[in-house]
């Protein structure tokens, strides 16, 4: 069906925290929104785990981690987020990403294309912890959750999927395109009294 020109939406060129906004007088919790992110699922084949492992070694120099951690860097990452199945990062700097990230994985693993259906945060701040603690059911301190560690889990009743890149604390969050406005609409409530400032 032939779509009008200019009466169709494309929320691909929208990013999905455009309204990310500072909020009260403090600087407890810094949000950068991560834009032109690629974003995929990989889910290893049957009995293919060990040969996408290497797959993964050679083609991105990136150990493939085992249970709830990331490996890699800002530029790239494979997140554990359940048995045999990764969440992928990339700074897709690369066009069509994913499409080459299906190619080389090909015979090893399954990849879909996320990036248009998730949105990214990157949340920092002397405050975080105490704040995301008003909405996520589990510990994410130091000794309980390491820098490194991924949950995929609850805030608020919303889906998400976050990371500890460090002890600042840092910590990534991917939340569905479907959610962010209510994603958002939790956290300048719940870091109003410490501060919500946007690092852009």
């Amino acid at each position: 069906m032939q779509k009008e020109h200019g009466c169709v939406l494309d929320l691909a060129h929208i990013p999905a925290f455009a309204n990310l906004r500072s909020m009260g007088d403090g600087r407890g919790v810094i949000a950068r929104e991560r834009r032109g992110i690629a974003v995929a699922t990989v889910m290893a084949r049957k009995g293919q785990s060990a040969a996408l492992a290497a797959a993964v070694k050679e083609q991105f120099d990136i150990n493939l981690p085992l249970g709830p951690h990331g490996s890699g860097s800002d530029a790239m990452s494979f997140l554990g987020t359940g048995p045999g199945r990764w969440l992928v990062t990339h700074d897709a700097g690369t066009p069509r990403f994913v499409d080459s990230l299906a190619q080389q994985l090909d015979s090893l693993a399954s990849v879909v294309e996320q990036s248009d259906g998730v949105g990214l945060l990157r949340l920092s701040g002397p405050a975080l912890l105490e704040v995301l603690a008003k909405g996520v059911a589990i510990d994410l301190s130091a000794t309980a959750f390491p820098a490194g560690s991924v949950a995929v889990t609850q805030i608020a009743h919303m889906g998400v999927t976050l990371w500890k890149v460090d002890e600042a604390p840092t910590i990534h969050i991917a939340v569905a395109r479907s959610m962010a406005g209510s994603f958002l609409h939790w956290l300048e409530a719940s870091a109003a009294v410490a501060g919500l400032v946007v690092d852009s």
